[in-house]
């Protein structure tokens, strides 16, 4: 009987391995502070209407902006331009850095529970406020200098010009003038402004209604937009008071509260709060749907390979 053999059973060749998919290269520092200076550019003149509100005589939005524009023109709607600049970027460019580094620090990603991106947004406002104090001071002086009686203004030619004086005549301690309020305030906005953007744009996506796409942006840059302005109010108001101060004693966080307290009563936190919500909402909206547009910039230029991005 013919012996049978069993043929050798070949091994299994070996499943195509997928390429690995290339790590996405993080997006430019300086990203998030280019685009919160092409918004604050554009609602300057409602952010200048909304400090002469906080620290002046002013008491109606509309009024303040006619008084402005029949004194000093439209150019006047654009007093303290180059503080707006120092300051975004100074202040913006650090804040939208540290919130993504704080991001990666603390595990936090697309899908992070809201607690972990206000606790990333937290950190973010904290190291920002601090390193943008100067430019936030810059800012405020020459935005509220117009609305004061001549005698009492400071009369800065620009950013850099008020840098130099305020050193040279109030010390390099001037710049840290109003830090306290300054950093509480930027803590309250990143968590609320930067972290409900994520987290709404998050919830959005999960619905069949929306795409990642400039109409899901625009939704949740409106929703944080609105949360920003209400959580920041009271420490916005503080800042811009202490800030716009000047003389001995005036620098007092306290001090500030109770004169505040005494003239206008408690709802002096929220005053302003109709122009800061109406500046606020359109430059949290152009902030966030300029950036997403510069990070598909970035995308784009990467893919035809271009690597100075």
């Amino acid at each position: 009987m013919a012996s049978t053999t069993t043929p050798p059973i070949e091994a299994a060749a070996p499943a195509a391995l997928a390429p690995a998919k290339p790590k996405k290269q993080p997006y430019p520092f300086w990203l998030g502070g280019v685009a919160a200076t092409i918004a604050a550019s554009i609602t300057h003149p409602l952010d200048l209407t909304k400090v002469r509100l906080q620290a002046s005589g002013d008491k109606r939005m509309i009024q303040s902006i006619k008084k402005t524009y029949s004194t000093a023109g439209v150019r006047g709607l654009f007093d303290g331009i180059s503080g707006t600049w120092l300051r975004q970027m100074s202040y913006s460019m650090c804040r939208f850095w540290a919130y993504d580094e704080s991001k990666k620090i603390l595990g936090a990603g697309p899908d992070a529970p809201a607690w972990k991106l206000a606790a990333a947004g937290s950190m973010a406002g904290g190291i920002a406020g601090l390193i943008g104090n100067p430019g936030e001071i810059v800012m405020v002086r020459l935005q509220g200098d117009f609305a004061k009686p001549p005698e009492k203004r400071f009369n800065y030619k620009h950013c850099f010009d008020a840098l130099f004086r305020m050193v040279r005549e109030e010390g390099v301690s001037s710049l840290g003038r109003g830090v306290t309020p300054n950093v509480f305030r930027a803590v309250l906005m990143n968590a609320s402004q930067l972290a409900s953007y994520d987290f709404f744009k998050a919830e959005l996506l999960k619905t069949k209604y929306f795409d990642d796409n400039i109409m899901c942006h625009f939704t949740a840059s409106f929703a944080a937009g609105t949360v920003a302005t209400t959580v920041c109010s009271p420490a916005d108001v503080l800042k811009s008071r202490i800030m716009n101060a000047s003389g001995p004693g005036s620098n007092s966080t306290l001090g500030v509260i109770r004169a505040s307290m005494k003239a206008d009563g408690p709802m002096f936190m929220f005053k302003g709060w109709v122009p800061a919500w109406t500046r606020l909402q359109p430059t949290t909206i152009l902030i966030f749907l300029t950036l997403e547009q510069l990070k598909n910039g970035v995308d784009f230029s990467r893919s035809k390979g271009f690597t100075f991005l």
